[in-house]
């Protein structure tokens, strides 16, 4: 079985995975695609997610032989955009990143190809610790002390912080990350809500309540606090929008640590200008892997906004190739697997 790994792997998770199984060949072609991506992808993706000043390897007969050679892809982001037509052989992908959105561009989406993603293996904690700290951030008016001090002048008046201990928090979308964000927040004395497609009788830790996508205006009429952690499909698309922002108590504050789409951001900034959100910390934002921000929101004063980078951490916690050896056991033994895109709901 021969595995393309377009990735960089340390030699000690190549090692993990060659151990799966005997009959498993290791293919690396980490960067051996750039060129072709940075050919077919916004020039403002490939500055920010690919090395600087890469053109890719080998002659583009090669780099197809290697697709036609696979049984299985590991890929990261951005990636080739027809793997399927140069694959004929190919019947796994695994993607590196959690967001099955992330594939809408690609011909495997809606293929006969099985894909699987990371959710819920990656850095999920340092995640959630930037969640809480947007949370924070508006509550205890930094975002007020930052235009102080661009104008060297303070100005007590403003400053109305929040406690947060006993107010509600919540979580749209209760998955690995938000189960993390969940839990945090209890343990900062907040009444934890969220959402979840699937929910069971038992409660996840730190959790209050959780309801069905249908009960979401129900527990945001509850919540001073949003945090939004869903995967973005046709039906979270604008799932944030002028009736939800309008549910949320007053002088709430939001977080966005998914996708920027799952917020109407016109409706949002409708709701910071007339005083009924107190702050919106944004580590997305519509459109964000083809152009910058758009001035709206780089300079709105309750507006914190970040470069998709609440993963980042000094201690890694991803474990993308622990969740890809699970797989690839499972696939090897015809097995359910983890984490396997439903083409039906979008992730």
């Amino acid at each position: 079985m021969k595995i393309l790994a377009l990735l960089k792997l340390s030699e000690a998770e190549q090692q993990k995975i060659l151990s799966t199984h005997s009959a498993v060949e290791l293919i690396m072609a980490p960067d051996h695609f750039d060129g072709e991506i940075r050919e077919t992808w916004p020039a403002f993706c490939c500055d920010n997610y690919l090395a600087p000043q890469t053109s890719g390897c080998g002659t583009r007969s090669e780099r197809d032989a290697l697709l036609a050679d696979a049984d299985v892809i590991f890929g990261g982001w951005p990636y080739p955009l027809d793997m399927r037509r140069r694959s004929p052989k190919l019947k796994w992908f695994h993607q590196q990143p959690a967001g099955a959105n992330n594939l809408l561009k690609s011909d495997l989406w809606e293929s006969d190809v099985i894909v699987t993603t990371s959710r819920g293996h990656g850095n999920t904690l340092a995640i959630a610790e930037f969640a809480l700290a947007g949370l924070l951030h508006f509550s205890k008016d930094f975002h007020i002390a930052k235009q102080d001090c661009a104008q060297q002048n303070f100005n007590k008046s403003k400053y109305q912080s929040l406690l947060i201990e006993g107010k509600t928090l919540c979580v749209v979308g209760a998955g690995g990350i938000g189960l993390q964000v969940g839990r945090l927040a209890d343990r900062l004395g907040m009444r934890v809500v969220g959402t979840k497609r699937s929910t069971s009788r038992a409660l996840p830790t730190g959790f209050s309540k959780i309801r069905n996508p249908s009960g979401l205006l129900e527990l945001l009429a509850e919540s001073h606090f949003v945090a939004i952690c869903c995967q973005l499909t046709k039906e979270t698309i604008h799932l944030l929008n002028e009736d939800a922002f309008n549910a949320i108590k007053p002088g709430g504050v939001i977080v966005n640590i998914a996708r920027g789409e799952i917020i109407d951001e016109d409706a949002m900034v409708k709701a910071l200008n007339c005083g009924h959100l107190r702050g919106a910390a944004l580590d997305c934002y519509v459109g964000e892997f083809e152009n910058p921000p758009s001035p709206m929101l780089w300079n709105h004063p309750k507006i914190l906004i970040t470069p998709h980078c609440s993963g980042k951490s000094d201690i890694n916690h991803k474990r993308h190739t622990e969740v890809f050896c699970k797989n690839l056991k499972a696939f090897i033994a015809g097995e359910p697997m983890l984490n396997k895109i439903d083409w039906a709901t979008g992730y």
